[in-house]
């Protein structure tokens, strides 16, 4: 932090998750004030020592707009780090949960974009590339209009996307994909309990883009917030486009683990509720026209998570 310069204040949705975690916890790092909030009582993730597991913390329902405004006008951040989301794709498509879902990712973000206007407050709203249609092999880039969701969750971020834009005007909107962190569930962690009981794994090989470490992106939001380069970003790990396939056998062989990974097409594998896009390519290049360091290679964060995870006694 420079000298002379304010405490940055950050109000960080969503710290029961993966991203919210390490933002927090990147706050902290840089004698930035973190205030966290969930829907939870108390801080309800991973108990890791961590900064984040004792910071301040505020229970909040971003679904109640009363509570939000209330909220955000007693704290008066600088800055709203919109974390929270309903991220599980597949049960967003149950007829009985699509009201909650659409409440969480649209409404919800609704409420913090209009306490953000009233306060005067920087917003960061993390989104996804399933806002575009997944067709074709070309990278999306940030700044694409062509919004064709193929699915619940997508429609509901690319809602909450709209709200964002359509309410503010200092904004990060910053899209990521193939997300992996500490706090919580994710790829990875499936992968590495899945291959210690099967032989044998089938893993698809046809849907195309790079994974993202929420400890790298955690980094990446807190330069942005230091600065008014507002708009549309993409920010995932470096280290070129894969399949899911690709991913799979980096992380056994980084595992020292021997499962046999097997390609096969999403029509072959089956059995997913909502329709995936093929082509999850990020153009990440805005990043560092506007002087963003871009994440490191996703190769090298799957290392680092895989000694983190083992740090915590959980691989």
């Amino acid at each position: 932090m420079k000298k002379g310069k304010k405490r940055m204040k950050v109000f960080v949705t969503g710290v029961a998750g993966q991203l919210g975690h390490d933002v927090m916890n990147e706050l902290a790092k840089r004698g930035y004030k973190g205030i966290g909030s969930d829907i939870a009582p108390a801080y309800s993730g991973v108990q890791d020592g961590s900064a984040v597991t004792t910071m301040p913390y505020v229970s909040m329902d971003i679904t109640d707009g009363v509570a939000v405004e209330k909220t955000l006008l007693e704290i008066h951040p600088d800055v709203i780090v919109h974390c929270a989301a309903w991220t599980a794709v597949d049960a967003a498509e149950d007829e009985d949960k699509q009201a909650k879902v659409k409440a969480i990712n649209v409404d919800g973000t609704q409420n913090i974009a209009n306490a953000a206007k009233k306060i005067d407050a920087k917003m960061v709203y993390i989104s996804t590339d399933y806002v575009f249609d997944g067709q074709g092999t070309t990278p999306w880039e940030p700044d694409c209009k062509a919004y064709a969701p193929v699915n619940v969750y997508g429609q509901t971020k690319l809602g909450g996307e709209l709200a964002v834009s359509g309410t503010l005007e200092k904004y990060f909107i910053v899209r990521i994909a193939w997300v992996f962190g500490l706090n919580g569930k994710n790829f990875i962690k499936t992968m590495l309990n899945v291959g210690k009981t099967h032989p044998e794994v089938r893993v698809v090989n046809d849907q195309i883009g790079t994974p993202t470490y929420t400890l790298d992106l955690a980094r990446l939001l807190v330069d942005m917030i230091e600065t008014d380069k507002y708009g549309y970003y993409h920010a995932t790990n470096e280290g070129g486009y894969i399949s899911w396939y690709d991913f799979t056998v980096e992380i056994y062989k980084q595992a020292g683990m021997d499962t046999k990974v097997t390609p096969v097409t999403t029509a072959e594998y089956g059995l997913s509720k909502a329709a995936r896009p093929y082509n999850s390519r990020l153009d990440k290049s805005k990043l560092t026209a506007n002087g963003f360091q871009p994440l490191p290679a996703w190769q090298d964060a799957v290392g680092r998570y895989l000694s983190a995870l083992k740090e915590q006694g959980e691989f």
